[in-house]
């Protein structure tokens, strides 16, 4: 199997070890750093993979055991053969946990990552601390927005050139120079693999409208997400204005909003220094 690359120029000198775990049927692609009594787990985007990460593990792992992960399906995860649905992804956190031996953890979730992270806090209350819910999926269904997620990111991974990658990239910025050339070559490697663009059709069933609606975060989950939760949205998002994450911040019944100008969907990559900080000070409470 060829070796899975990794965007590590952001991380001089940090100890850090990238394992597969088998978690169920799924072959899982795991970064851990850090040392620290709690754990911190960083779930990406749809079509994403754990180097979305990659400005933000050392300042973490100076207070945190961080984990970050390939979701079932993306990545250097075994691929799906079946479409994906958020039960999926949050049976799969659960056992992700069981086999890195963490009973309870933080979670920090962007986009589909927020999205899982309420799915997996109402449905396990007493394996989660504080959440950071990043630009979250999960409250709308907006059909332009679905359309432009599932043209891009097919078309990248049915012909993974780096003009096709970098524009499903740069459609995640603010700024299009976000996107390195790194990145690119990041993603390209993973998209290229065989096998990953009928992968992706299956990660694209929740941008159908029918099976998203049936999958939508309800007012009771939010309602029952049991930890203090910080909701960060930012001024260029492309999936949604800024009053989605305000009246998800409301709905929890501890939660709070924070909001990061000069970003897109991705500011823990954009405003990475300001974003550990936003992070770290929620953790610490």
């Amino acid at each position: 199997m060829t070796a899975a690359p990794s965007v590590w120029t952001s991380l001089p000198g940090l100890a850090y070890r990238i394992a597969y775990h088998q978690v169920g049927p799924w072959r899982t692609r795991v970064l851990e750093a850090g040392e620290g009594a709690e754990t911190l787990v960083l779930l990406a985007g749809t079509g994403g993979h754990l180097e979305a990460y990659a400005r933000n593990v050392a300042a973490f792992a100076q207070q945190y055991r961080v984990i970050a992960y390939d979701y079932p399906g993306h990545g250097w995860t075994t691929h799906a053969t079946e479409d994906l649905e958020l039960d999926a992804y949050v049976e799969h956190l659960a056992g992700l946990l069981d086999v890195v031996d963490v009973e309870r953890a933080h979670l920090s979730g962007e986009s589909l990552g927020g999205w899982v992270a309420v799915k997996f806090a109402a449905a396990h209350p007493e394996r989660v601390g504080r959440l950071v819910l990043n630009t979250p999926g999960g409250t709308m269904a907006t059909p332009e927005v679905m359309e432009r997620i599932r043209s891009l990111s097919q078309a990248a991974a049915d012909d993974p050139t780096p003009e096709r990658v970098r524009a499903r990239l740069e459609w995640l910025m603010a700024d299009p120079a976000s996107v390195t050339d790194e990145l690119v070559e990041i993603r390209r490697a993973i998209y290229a693999r065989p096998g990953f663009a009928e992968s992706m059709r299956h990660i694209l069933c929740l941008q159908d409208p029918e099976v998203r609606a049936r999958n939508l975060i309800t007012e009771a989950e939010l309602a029952a997400v049991p930890g203090p939760t910080l909701v960060v949205w930012t001024s260029d998002d492309p999936s949604g204005p800024a009053a989605a994450g305000m009246q998800m911040a409301d709905k929890v019944p501890d939660g709070r909003f924070e909001l990061v100008t000069g970003a897109g969907h991705w500011p823990q990559w954009e405003q990475s220094e300001q974003f550990n900080k936003l992070v770290l000070g929620h953790l610490a409470g």
